[in-house]
C-alpha cells in the first residue's frame, strides 16, 4: 500500500509499525530514511527566522491562503492510496480541509486518514488506528504496549504532586502549551495551572506567566531545536518580571527541544514524557540524549549565573 503522510509525528508512527512511505512532508525529518523521501509540499515561511518574524509571516500566510503549498505534480506521480493529513492545528502542517480538496480536484483515488491527537491516549489510539488501517494491527499492538510500559514506569518514578510548571511553546507572543501537555505534566507529578488538557494552545500575555509565577518553567517552542531556542533567549528574558519569576530565581528554567519532542505528538512523546519528568523532578529520569538544556537566566552577551549551554543530563 502507498502511503503519504503529511507530518512529522505520522512519519514516525508508520515506520514504527513498520509501514515506510512513499512520500512526506518538508518537515519530516525522523528516522533519518525519511529525509530521502520525496515532500509533497513546501512552506511560505521561513523557518530560521526569529520567533517574532515567524509569527508575523504565519499572519500574513494566513490572509494569503495558508501557510503551505502542496506539490501537486509530485502527489499525482506518488499515486497514493491513503494520505495521512492532521486536523491539530493549520500552522503546524498542511490541514486536512485543503488536503482533501486537493485529492477531490486531482481526482485521486487516495483515502485520507486524519490524526488529531489532544493527549497522549490519542496519539497511541492512532497508532493502532493506524495499524489497523494498514494492515499493520499486530505491530500496532506491540508498539502501544511498549509505550504504555514506559509511560507506567515513569509514572511510578515519579512522585504524585509536584511544582507548579508552565511549558511555553511560542515566545513572541508567549503561548502557552496545550492539548497533549497539561495531561502530561501532571502524570509525572507536576501542576498545571494554566491550561486544561486537551485545550488550544493561544496567545497570552506576559502578565499571565508572572501572576501564575511557575516553580518550573519550560521554555519549547513549536518547530525550534534547541540552538534556535537560545538564539531567540531575549524574547523573553528582556520581559518586565521575567527575573522575578520563581523558576527564575531558583534556576528552574529549562529549553526542551521542541522540533523533535514536546510539539511533535507520535511515538517520541513518551520521550518527550521523560524531558519533562527529568526537569519536573530531578535525577528521577533520564531524560533523552541532547533534549533538554538549561536556559538563561539573562541574555546580554553572556548567559549570567545558569551556563546557557550546559546539558542537563
Amino acid at each position: 500500500m502507498r502511503v503519504v503522510s503529511l507530518l512529522p509525528s505520522a512519519t514516525e508512527m508508520l515506520y514504527a509499525i513498520g509501514v515506510e512511505p512513499v512520500g512526506v512532508s518538508h518537515e519530516c525529518d525522523y528516522p533519518p530514511a525519511a529525509r530521502e523521501l520525496p515532500a509533497v509540499n513546501s512552506s511560505r515561511v521561513d523557518p530560521d527566522a526569529s520567533s517574532t518574524a515567524i509569527d508575523e509571516q504565519v499572519q500574513d500566510a494566513l490572509e494569503e491562503g495558508g501557510v503551505y503549498e502542496i506539490d501537486r505534480d509530485q502527489l499525482v506521480a506518488l499515486d497514493p492510496d491513503v494520505i495521512v493529513s492532521q486536523g491539530i492545528c493549520d500552522v503546524c502542517a498542511v490541514d486536512d480541509s485543503d488536503i482533501l480538496r486537493t485529492v477531490e480536484e486531482l481526482d485521486l483515488d487516495t483515502e485520507v486518514i486524519t490524526s488529531d491527537p489532544h493527549s497522549l491516549e490519542d496519539m497511541l489510539s492512532d497508532i493502532e488506528r493506524l495499524g489497523d488501517l494498514l494492515g499493520r494491527s499486530a505491530a500496532a499492538a506491540a508498539v502501544r504496549a511498549d509505550l504504555e510500559s514506559r509511560v507506567e514506569e515513569m509514572s511510578e518514578q515519579t512522585p504524585d504532586h509536584g511544582p507548579r510548571v508552565a511549558v511555553l511553546d511560542w515566545l513572541d507572543p508567549v503561548m502557552v502549551a496545550g492539548h497533549w501537555v497539561p495531561g502530561m505534566v501532571d502524570r509525572v507529578g507536576g501542576s498545571y495551572g494554566l491550561a486544561d488538557p486537551g485545550d488550544r494552545s493561544r496567545p497570552r500575555e506576559f502578565s499571565e506567566i508572572r501572576d501564575y509565577d511557575p516553580e518550573v518553567l519550560i521554555v519549547s517552542p513549536c518547530g525550534f531545536g534547541l540552538d534556535q531556542t537560545m538564539e531567540n533567549a531575549t524574547d523573553l528574558t528582556a520581559r518586565e518580571g521575567w527575573a522575578d519569576l520563581t523558576a527564575v530565581q531558583n534556576e528552574q528554567v529549562y529549553a526542551i527541544d521542541g522540533h523533535h519532542y514536546i510539539n511533535r505528538p507520535g511515538p517520541r512523546l513518551v520521550d518527550s514524557l521523560a524531558a519533562l519528568a527529568s526537569v519536573i523532578h530531578p535525577g528521577s529520569v533520564d531524560p533523552p540524549a541532547a533534549a533538554v538544556e538549561r536556559f538563561p537566566r539573562a541574555v546580554s552577551g553572556q548567559p549570567d549565573s545558569i551556563p546557557g549551554r550546559t546539558r542537563n543530563r
